[in-house]
């Protein structure tokens, strides 16, 4: 197969020699935006990330497979994707450690107002805080039982939480005390002390969580899917607490209301970062081209 990879892989060229032994020739280029290294039509399989943002999918006429190296698909186009029979693959699994992880930190550190403590350290200032709360004994709802909300029910589970997830469909997983069905969705946010939003960003989710939802939510609010599950609007209007990672723009202006929300932690869409991904992105690329 005719490779065209890109620099989204950031350790390619560490693998081409046992690409090459697969049968596979290689083009490799290190910025999608910049110009193609070869002519489209040669190229029959692509590892990227946001390459057909800057180079329209319809001059690739020979493509038929494609690896991504995010987990999401809304930065490729599905529908010529699909009608094209275009194998896909998407990066699943390799970031729902990191991700994890980040949300259950994130939490813990309003739990325990571990911001106020850095101040008061920065301050100099020695004062206790008796409002600390405990993440045992928590209703923690996951939106979106795939890798990344399975990882996080793992994590909380083991925390001392009972855990519920909503998925399309209600179905068993022992990760989960219970995994019920999009319809509950509204019933479960008002039971929930932590809300996590790991749905990827379709048509269906897309201001999934708007200004009627946000008024279920009595608890944490944590954000590691995408920004526009929620409507920023009505978030910027909402005074709950938040653990907010992905926006609707990125970067965050930097006149939204949003960065001087004292209840939230605000971070630059950077949960997914985690020293194993780049083994765990590797192995699953190479998994792929073999198969």
């Amino acid at each position: 197969m005719n490779l065209l990879i890109t620099g989204a892989w950031q350790q390619a060229a560490e693998h081409f020699d046992e690409i090459r032994g697969m049968g596979h020739e290689i083009v490799f280029m290190q910025q999608e935006k910049d110009d193609l290294p070869c002519d489209p039509a040669w190229v029959e399989g692509v590892i990227c990330n946001g390459l057909f943002l800057f180079h329209p999918i319809e001059q690739f006429t020979n493509l038929r497979y494609l690896q991504l190296t995010s987990a999401g698909f809304d930065r490729v186009p599905m529908d010529y994707i699909q009608a094209h029979n275009i194998e896909i693959h998407n990066a699943r699994g390799v970031y729902s450690i990191p991700m994890a992880e980040f949300a259950v930190a994130g939490v813990l550190s309003i739990y325990k107002e571990l911001g106020e403590f850095r101040d008061q350290q920065k301050a100099h200032r020695w004062e206790k805080r008796r409002g600390l709360r405990e993440l045992n004994g928590q209703t923690i709802l996951i939106v979106g039982c795939g890798s990344v909300g399975t990882e996080c029910a793992k994590r909380f589970r083991a925390f001392g939480c009972e855990v519920t997830g909503v998925d399309l469909a209600a179905r068993e997983d022992e990760a989960y005390d219970r995994i019920a069905p999009l319809e509950e969705l509204d019933s479960q946010l008002k039971r929930a002390d932590v809300v996590v939003l790991a749905v990827p960003l379709t048509e269906r989710t897309r201001g999934l969580i708007d200004a009627r939802r946000f008024g279920l939510i009595h608890g944490v609010l944590v954000n590691i899917s995408r920004g526009a599950v929620v409507d920023q609007r009505a978030l910027e209007n909402w005074d709950g607490e938040a653990v907010l990672d992905v926006f609707e723009e990125e970067p965050l202006d930097a006149d939204s209301k949003l960065w001087d929300k004292e209840n939230a932690v605000i971070t630059p869409h950077n949960s997914f970062v985690g020293d194993g991904n780049n083994q765990r992105l590797s192995q699953l690329i190479l998994d792929n081209l073999k198969r």
